[in-house]
């Protein structure tokens, strides 16, 4: 890397910090270094992640400068195989995060509108059945993990559900997701574990087609081939999940320890909107992004960027930029001016955007509906996050309640 402080080396992209204090790591890093900082990945690979607001803003807006190319990267000769981060930074994948240019444009149409097809009656009425069958499952015991029983279960039964999955094999998609997005070393298995059953998926769905994403994705005039569509679901499948449970934790975490949202626990359903709003500023599920590849040579944020350099989209440190937030401790109200959902033509398709809100706020409202006196069952300051640079959830969240009995809906 080049033009880095001498007393300031790459920070490590990694560590118990991004668990702890992120927004405090993030300011420490913006201090040392400025809005572009150098980090360091698994095995010594040098990256830039982008701290500032603007900075990420001209870096989205800019696709032909900062391309999703990733085949533009100068560190593929030193990435050995079977590196972990392989599954967030994929090489030769015909995945529509990696295609660029018209033909991005085209996948991306045929995703928006097969999602934009989904009846969203019937949505809400899936994230409700499956939500009532989670709680039915220890609403009489009193007491429960909302991260481990409901939270990371609810949104990956509802996306199988609208994708075409039956619960049979939607169920255990759920921990697949989760090892391949913590980018450690069951990544790969996980990876594979997804692709097999999405490829099955298809197989399916070509021989007894139906009113579902992945039949509709099919169906696309535009030509895709099963491997892109599989690929694609299996994007959709990881952006939609582990951060729409990781929304809902967050936002019931909040919830649950600040007095400004204590009303939502009592029926003010205008609390769960601004405190799911909250969290997209203050604790977005989605902390780094990779990447963007440099294009040709370039600066940024007083950085010489070398063509091939890669830049991580340090969407948590960008959202607390204090060139934005001037008062960070003042709630942010209906302001979504965050870059939780990303910004350019590479953003979340916004239906994509509505289906995880909604699965979310519907996982939130009917667990407190439900659930009316729920509270935490250990001290706020013991609660954890996991030890990952990409994602910012909890590892649990334990409550307590009055035990009350189930409704018996699904089975």
């Amino acid at each position: 890397m080049t033009q880095c402080p001498v007393s300031h080396g790459p920070v490590p992209l990694s560590g118990p910090r991004f668990q702890t204090d992120p927004v405090r790591l993030y300011r420490e890093m913006r201090r040392d270094h400025g809005a572009v900082a150098p980090v360091v990945l698994a095995g010594d690979i040098p990256a830039w992640l982008i701290l500032g607001y603007r900075e990420l803003h001209q870096v989205t807006g800019d696709p032909v400068l900062f391309s999703r190319d990733s085949e533009l990267w100068n560190q593929w000769d030193n990435i050995p195989e079977g590196w972990p981060l392989l599954p967030m930074i994929g090489r030769r994948q015909p995945s529509i995060l990696y295609t660029v240019g018209e033909r991005h444009t085209v996948r991306a149409a045929m995703i928006s509108n097969a999602l934009e097809a989904v009846d969203p009656f019937a949505l809400k009425r899936y994230a409700e059945e499956y939500a009532d069958d989670l709680i039915d499952r220890f609403c009489s015991i009193g007491r429960t993990d909302i991260i481990a029983e409901y939270a990371m279960l609810l949104p990956a039964r509802v996306l199988a559900k609208l994708y075409g999955f039956s619960d049979e094999v939607g169920g255990p998609l759920v921990g697949a997701l989760n090892d391949m997005i913590d980018g450690r070393e069951r990544a790969l298995a996980g990876q594979q574990h997804l692709g097999t059953a999405m490829f099955q998926l298809l197989a399916d769905k070509h021989a007894r087609p139906d009113d579902d994403v992945a039949t509709r994705m099919l169906q696309d005039p535009g030509g895709f081939t099963d491997e892109e569509v599989a690929q694609d679901l299996m994007v959709m499948m990881a952006a939609g999940h582990q951060p729409t449970a990781d929304w809902m934790g967050n936002s019931l975490r909040l919830m649950l320890t600040d007095d400004r949202f204590a009303a939502s626990l009592s029926g003010g359903r205008h609390s769960v909107g601004e405190a799911m709003n909250e969290v997209l500023w203050e604790e977005t599920p989605t902390q780094n992004v990779a990447g963007r590849w440099a294009s040709r040579d370039t600066h940024l944020g007083g950085r010489h960027i070398r063509a091939g350099d890669l830049l991580l989209l340090g969407i948590a440190a960008a959202n607390v930029d204090p060139q934005i937030r001037t008062d960070g401790s003042a709630l942010t109200g209906g302001n979504n001016a965050f870059l939780s959902f990303g910004h350019g033509e590479h953003r979340c398709p916004f239906p994509a955007q509505e289906t995880a809100e909604v699965i979310a706020r519907t996982g939130i409202e009917v667990l407190l509906d439900r659930l009316p006196d729920v509270d935490l069952d250990v001290p706020a300051e013991q609660l954890t996050r996991r030890p990952s640079p990409w994602l910012h959830g909890l590892t649990d969240l334990p409550v307590h309640f009055t035990p009350t009995p189930a409704l018996g809906g699904l089975k």
